[in-house]
C-alpha cells in the first residue's frame, strides 16, 4: 500500500515534458487546475482530459504509474460519491427513502466531480514524475523572485518545500522497512478492528519519528559540512532558460483555459 504513494517520486527518462523548463511546468499545473475548476460542463473536462493525455503521451511516464496516484484518494472518492449520489437534491428522482434521494442531477454531478478529482490528482502527480526536486526548487525560487524585494526568504521556502517533497518516498521506504521488521516479530497489521489496528501502528510511529529526526540531523550536518549559507552569494550550476518546448506548452495551456471559459459561456453548466 505504501508503494502506491507517488508524490515526490521522479521517473528518469528523456522526454519532451522532462526537458521543459520547471517554471513553465509549475505555471502549466496551476493553469491546468484553474481550467479544471473553470469547467462547467463535460465538454470542458473533456478538453482538460485531452490536454492531460497529450502531456502524458509526451512525458514517457507509464500510464499505470500515474494511475497509482489515485489510490491515495480512494477513500475521498468513495466518500464524495456516496455523499453526492445519495443526498443531492434534484428534480428527476429515481429512488427515495427518508432523507436519501437518488436523482438524475445527483448522478450527473457525482460523475462530473469524480472526473475533476481524477484529473486534479493525476496532473499533480505528473509534475513530480517529470521534474526533479532540485528543478522544482529552482523553478519555485525563480517564480517567487519578486517577493525578495520585500525581504521574503524565497530561497529558504523553496528549499524547505523541495526537502519535504524529497523526504516523502524516503519515509515511505523507511515505514515499509519498519513494518516488515515488526511483521517478522509477529505483529499483525491486517486483521482486527479499528482500535486494534490503531494500537498496532504505535510501534511503527516511534521508530519512524526517530529515523526522521536522524535523517534531518544527517542532512543538516551534510549541508553545514559543505558550508551552506542559504541564498547569500549563491550561484546556479544550471541556468533556467525558456525554449521552443516551453512556447508550445504555454500556447497549449493558454488555448485550454480560453476554450474552457468559452465552452462554459456558450454551452452552459452541466446541470
Amino acid at each position: 500500500m505504501l508503494k502506491d504513494v507517488t508524490f515526490g517520486q521522479y521517473y528518469p527518462v528523456q522526454s519532451f515534458v522532462h526537458r521543459m523548463d520547471p517554471r513553465l511546468k509549475i505555471v502549466f499545473l496551476i493553469a491546468f487546475i484553474a481550467a479544471i475548476f473553470l469547467a462547467k460542463n463535460f465538454y470542458g473536462l473533456a478538453a482538460c482530459a485531452f490536454v492531460f493525455l497529450l502531456a502524458l503521451a509526451f512525458s514517457g511516464v507509464p500510464v499505470r504509474k500515474v494511475l497509482r496516484s489515485v489510490k491515495g484518494i480512494l477513500f475521498i472518492l468513495l466518500f464524495t460519491t456516496i455523499l453526492n449520489a445519495l443526498f443531492y437534491n434534484g428534480e428527476t428522482v429515481y429512488w427515495s427513502w427518508w432523507i436519501i434521494r437518488i436523482t438524475k442531477e445527483g448522478l450527473i454531478f457525482t460523475a462530473f466531480l469524480l472526473v475533476r478529482l481524477f484529473l486534479l490528482v493525476m496532473c499533480s502527480s505528473l509534475l513530480t514524475y517529470t521534474t526533479t526536486p532540485v528543478a522544482l526548487t529552482d523553478g519555485i525560487e525563480s517564480l517567487l523572485t519578486p517577493l525578495k524585494w520585500i525581504r521574503f526568504p524565497v530561497h529558504e521556502l523553496a528549499l524547505i518545500m523541495s526537502i519535504a517533497l524529497r523526504f516523502i518516498p524516503i519515509l515511505m521506504d523507511e515505514t515499509e522497512r519498519i513494518m516488515n521488521a515488526q511483521k517478522a516479530r509477529g505483529a499483525d497489521f491486517e486483521t482486527g478492528g479499528l482500535a486494534k489496528r490503531v494500537r498496532a501502528i504505535v510501534p511503527i510511529l516511534i521508530p519512524l519519528l526517530l529515523s526522521a529526526f536522524r535523517c534531518a540531523d544527517e542532512l543538516g550536518d551534510a549541508m553545514e559540512a559543505r558550508c551552506y549559507m542559504g541564498s547569500k552569494n549563491r550561484t546556479k550550476y544550471k541556468k533556467l532558460r525558456f525554449g521552443w518546448r516551453d512556447l508550445i506548452g504555454f500556447l497549449l495551456i493558454a488555448a485550454l483555459v480560453t476554450g474552457v471559459v468559452l465552452m462554459g459561456i456558450y454551452l452552459g453548466a452541466v446541470i
